[in-house]
Order: C-alpha cells, then sequence, then structure tokens
C-alpha cells in the first residue's frame, strides 16, 4: 500500500492543517488561506500514477509523480477561475490510481495543477517565453484542458502568448516513456486581435521532428502520427501568417496515447 500525506504549511513552515492515509486520503480545511499558505503532498511511492486534486473548482488532474510535490496558494491574478481557492472550505484529494488505469488511451498532456519551475507531477509545459506576470499566458495555460478559443485576457480564455518573439517554443515534458500516435492543437483565434501560424515544428526526444500546416481558427486541429516512445515534445519554428496582427497565440496541445 502506498502512504500518502496531505500538509497545508503557512509562509513559516508550521502546518495549519494534515491527513494521512495508504492509497486515497481527502482532506477538508475548513479556514480561509492567507499569503505564502501552500500545500504539501508526500507520497511513499514515487514514479507512479495519482489523481490530484487540490481545489473544488478545477478539478482532479490525472498525473505521474517523481517526488513530493509543493504548490503555493495563488492570490488575485494568479487564480485563474476567479473563485478558486476562496472562501472558507477547501477540499484537497490525492488517490493512487489502479495499474489498470496507466494504460488507458487518454491525452497523455493535460495537466490543470501543472506550474512553473522545477516540478515533480507531470506532464509539465515550459517555454523559452513567457509574460512575466501573467499566469493566464504562461506555457501551462496549454495544457490545462481549457479549449476555449474565441477571447483572451480573462478565464476561462487562457492560452500561451510568445511576446512576438520569432524563436518562440513550447514544450511538454511526461516524466517517464510514453507512446504516443496523436497530436491535436488549438489556435487562439480572437480576430483581428489575433493573428495565426501556418506552419509548425515538433521534435520529439527520440530525435525525430515533423513539420506541420495549421490553418486559421479556433478548431481542433488534429495529426496522426507514426507511433513513437518519448518523454518530450516540443513545438518551434511557427511560421506566422500574413497578416497585420502581431498576437498569435496557443490555447490548447494534446498529446494522446498511452503509458
Amino acid at each position: 500500500m502506498t502512504q500518502i500525506c496531505i500538509k497545508i504549511l503557512n509562509k513559516d513552515g508550521r502546518i495549519l492543517s494534515q491527513k494521512e492515509g495508504t492509497d486515497e486520503v481527502n482532506l477538508l480545511y475548513l479556514e480561509e488561506y492567507r499569503e505564502g499558505d501552500r500545500i504539501v503532498l508526500e507520497v511513499s511511492e514515487t514514479n507512479a500514477y495519482y489523481y490530484v486534486q487540490l481545489d473544488e473548482t478545477r478539478g482532479k488532474a490525472f498525473v505521474y509523480l517523481t517526488g513530493n510535490v509543493e504548490y503555493e496558494i495563488p492570490f488575485e491574478e494568479k487564480r485563474l477561475a476567479p473563485l478558486a481557492f476562496t472562501g472558507e472550505r477547501h477540499i484537497i484529494s490525492v488517490k493512487k490510481a489502479y495499474a489498470e488505469e496507466q494504460e488507458n488511451y487518454r491525452n497523455l498532456a493535460e495537466n490543470v495543477w501543472d506550474q512553473e519551475g522545477d516540478v515533480n507531477c507531470y506532464p509539465h509545459a515550459s517555454a523559452n517565453v513567457n509574460l512575466a506576470g501573467r499566469p493566464l499566458f504562461a506555457a501551462q495555460s496549454v495544457i490545462d484542458g481549457l479549449t476555449f478559443t474565441e477571447k483572451h485576457g480573462s478565464w476561462p480564455y487562457s492560452s500561451w502568448s510568445i511576446c512576438r518573439r520569432e524563436d518562440a517554443t513550447w514544450k511538454v515534458e511526461f516524466g517517464r516513456p510514453v507512446e504516443m500516435d496523436k497530436l491535436v492543437v488549438y489556435a487562439r483565434a480572437d480576430y483581428p486581435h489575433d493573428s495565426w501560424w501556418t506552419k509548425m515544428t515538433v521534435n520529439f526526444s527520440d530525435g525525430s521532428r515533423e513539420v506541420f500546416d495549421l490553418v486559421k481558427g479556433g478548431q481542433a486541429q488534429t495529426f496522426t502520427i507514426h507511433k513513437k516512445d518519448i518523454e518530450w515534445l516540443e513545438i518551434s519554428e511557427l511560421i506566422k501568417a500574413d497578416d497585420p496582427s502581431p498576437f498569435p497565440a496557443l490555447t490548447q496541445v494534446q498529446v494522446y496515447g498511452r503509458g
């Protein structure tokens, strides 16, 4: 059995609440969060799959943990969802996944609880450019499960903005080898504010690369790929359309497969 411990700590490291158990733990915290509070998840079995929910407003994520996880409670704009982490009643849950769930065909890239920096919770997104202080436009927005493409600037219209960088790259890491055979891309489509890309290059951890044509619009653009065993993929060489707007953006990337 897997030992799981959920802790809520304040800015000084003092434990505000704690619950332990085996295989599944649910913690109900009946206080308002304060600046500097953080959630810590400790698990006895690492390199393993779990369901994690850090707040009731944004659902559960099926993730791969390579170690313990620390998540700082966000405030104001960093909350993204307006009601997230607010009030005096908070649900946090961690559940060890069953072995057979690990091989289900699914979107391997989705993780609503992804955060910047070094993490032990995968999948994890990063980029060589992020709009400073604007988490709604961060690399992590591209794997948050939200496919609202027609606007920008407020939740749930999250997207990755490239800040006019022609060399912008975006990457998702899985934390372990996975088998994938399909890529789905949603570009942001808040026209005429937005532009769009006509091509993108995808580099895979196995050393291969493929170039895909993109079209204008916020619909799902699906690309079938010869089955690959990879640990990460990176999108680069994004070619902008001949359009006066300098603001193409990426709303969501989905990577389908098993592992």
